[in-house]
């Protein structure tokens, strides 16, 4: 589940499908901002902290030859005159600057930067990536996240909003993607720009219309040039609002809106098998 911007309705979207299995699997890959589980609320969820290694210069053994800095891509490493600085924050735990150390002065150690919660929703299970709060990346989250449901087939991923190196991690493990997009202009620029990062990772798609009314719907207009299947379109209803609001899942208390997302599965389903 995909979106170009965040407040599209990807994760109202996502929840509820996962909630129509009689057996649901939801995995939130939103590391930034997770609210999956305030529909679901699981039941006693495990939490399991997520840890990349980061290097430690060992100042007795360094010799100030830099070639650790300068293989770096990322300026994760610095040489200020006197020592190695490291900034862990952006370093992309490669393990790289170790080995090229002539020296052998540098090791690595882990540190926490989110965590994974799991838990129980009736008969959906619910798995989450918490990214810690001033982390630089998400992607050793959703990695992990994709480490725990290797294999796993049916589940609902509720990916990162955008086109960022995120949503790219999350594309790696989806056989179809579903983009949600709102009908406006600002909606179908962001559908162009999430639809062609899809196309350049060659995933199957299709589109769900959201908070559709009578006026004009530049999302479809864009989806019809651009030959993406519309799967579906839900209306703009103050009902889903305020059920959404509430925390509520949708499917369990509007059955019209349960019957158009079977119908947007069941597209979907195609797609998938297509």
């Amino acid at each position: 589940m995909l979106s170009g911007k965040g407040g599209t309705g990807k994760t109202m979207l996502a929840v509820n499908l996962a909630a129509l299995e009689e057996s649901g699997l939801y995995l939130d890959c939103d590391v930034e901002e997770p609210d999956g589980h305030l529909f679901f609320r699981p039941e006693r969820p495990s939490v399991t902290p997520v840890e990349v290694p980061v290097p430690v210069v060992d100042t007795a053994l360094c010799d100030g030859c830099q070639e650790c800095v300068g293989f770096c891509r990322y300026h994760a490493l610095a040489w200020t005159g006197k020592k190695v600085l490291v900034f862990p924050e952006i370093c992309h735990s490669c393990g790289g600057c170790a080995l090229v150390c002539p020296r052998k002065a540098i090791r690595e150690e882990f540190r926490t930067v989110g965590q994974v919660e799991e838990g129980l929703s009736g008969n959906t299970r619910v798995i989450s990536g918490i990214l810690s709060p001033g982390e630089a990346s998400g992607t050793p989250v959703i990695q992990a996240l994709l480490a725990r449901v290797a294999g796993k087939r049916d589940l609902i991923m509720d990916g990162p909003p955008g086109t960022g190196c995120m949503v790219a991690e999350t594309l790696r493990a989806a056989d179809y993607c579903l983009l949600v997009a709102e009908p406006t202009r600002y909606g179908a620029h962001n559908l162009e720009m999430v639809h062609q990062l899809v196309r350049a990772w060659n995933r199957p798609c299709g589109v769900v219309l959201n908070k559709v009314d009578s006026g004009d719907n530049p999302s479809l207009a864009y989806a019809r040039s651009a030959g993406l299947a519309v799967l579906g379109a839900i209306p703009f209803d103050l009902e889903l609002a305020r059920l959404g609001a509430a925390g509520e899942i949708a499917v369990h208390r509007n059955e019209t809106f349960r019957q158009t997302l079977l119908t947007i599965r069941g597209n979907m389903e195609k797609g998938v098998n297509s």
